[in-house]
């Protein structure tokens, strides 16, 4: 199948990582798209990526148009562009018939994320958000454990994602396009660190344990002195049916790398998955020693197994979680074409993205009380 690229041109690095994890199992071709905000930029940077000059467009108007001319058009779009830009592509591109795979966040609010479910529900599209790490085979084996029930009754969630990228002042560094739009407050977003981790955070939570949260006690703050953008939220989390939980996202944490932890507890044990090892989940059942379950175990359900491509102890990354992603929306896509049954993918969709925003409104809200995450 073919797919269109929104953003992402040269020295993107994350640009890399969606065209490579989409055609990773050959699932998607990437044919072209809108690499920049400028056209000129967009139609060189296009070409410099190796992709026929024909199909690098200068904006998504002239994208859609061309496609349609075609034998042989797009068929989805993969958006990767400023915040502040996803909303507007993503309805154009739903209002054009296009399915979607965007990343985070979806919107700037949860009002536009609820009309992005409407628009996505009246057109019968496809619509997956780019929260990789609950595509890991192991962040979905502990899903299977929960939802089987092999730690009995839930308790308490434990979720944090920690980084380093902003503890220094960047803002006093010289500036660059990428830079501008994120330390600018009304362009990344309700909450900068929520925008670029804690959205991950909330999803892998509730993906995890199979619930929305429901209601927040947060503090969203700024740790560096003098900053106008938030780079630190931590709080309480209540859970569908009153599970309780605690979430801390932080750009600002000098020497930490990409530091992602989940644990869930529940009456008869707990999991803890680190994405420092990625490919393991530890599993500590009461009164018992603790194991470590690993990718390409040969005990592990068929779906889990398949979500992986290479042997246990030989690492996988993002990238697989990201084309695992990738994956389910074609086959997804291919079974509805085909009129055949579809499974209940696991892929983060639309519904979810606007859970997300929700969840971010209510943190911001919050101030320190308690405040209901809007349905």
């Amino acid at each position: 199948m073919r797919l269109a690229i929104l953003g992402g041109g040269p020295g993107s690095w994350i640009g890399h990582m969606h065209r490579s994890a989409a055609e990773l199992d050959g699932w998607w071709r990437v044919v072209g798209g809108v690499f920049s905000g400028d056209p000129a930029r967009s139609r060189d940077g296009g070409a410099l990526l190796g992709y026929d000059r024909e199909r690098c467009y200068g904006t998504l108007d002239e994208l859609v148009a061309g496609e349609r001319a075609r034998p042989d058009p797009a068929e989805a779009v993969a958006i990767m562009t400023p915040n502040d830009t996803h909303y507007p592509l993503a309805a154009a591109a739903l209002d054009a018939g296009l399915d979607v795979v965007c990343d985070k966040p979806v919107t700037h609010d949860a009002a536009q994320a609820r009309d992005l479910v409407m628009r996505t529900r009246r057109h019968g599209r496809l619509f997956a958000v780019a929260h990789g790490y609950s595509a890991y085979p192991m962040t979905r084996y502990a899903r299977h454990l929960v939802d089987t029930g092999a730690i009995g009754e839930l308790r308490y969630v434990q979720v944090e994602y920690v980084q380093s990228g902003l503890a220094p002042r960047i803002e006093d560094a010289p500036q660059n396009n990428r830079l501008r739009w994120v330390l600018d407050p009304r362009r990344s977003g309700l909450a900068l660190v929520m925008s670029a981790i804690g959205c991950h955070a909330q999803h892998l939570a509730s993906f995890a344990v199979n619930r929305r949260v429901t209601s927040v006690c947060a503090d969203a703050i700024s740790v560096v002195p003098n900053r106008e953008v938030i780079d630190t939220v931590s709080a309480l989390l209540r859970f569908e049916g009153g599970l309780a939980g605690t979430f801390t996202a932080i750009q600002a944490a000098a020497g930490s790398e990409n530091d992602i932890r989940l644990r869930v507890y529940g009456a008869n044990g707990m999991l803890d998955w680190s994405h420092r090892e990625p490919s393991y989940l530890r599993i500590a059942m009461l009164n018992e020693g603790p194991r470590v379950a690993g990718r390409g175990d040969a005990n592990l359900p068929p779906e889990i197994v398949a979500l992986g491509r290479a042997p246990r102890g030989h690492p996988e990354g993002l990238r697989e979680a990201f084309a695992n992603i990738y994956a389910e929306v074609a086959q997804e896509r291919m079974l509805r074409a085909l009129g055949e049954p579809v499974p209940a993918f696991r892929y983060p969709t639309i519904e979810e993205g606007a859970h997300t925003m929700a969840f971010i409104e209510a943190c911001m809200a919050s101030q320190g009380r308690w405040v209901d995450v809007a349905a």
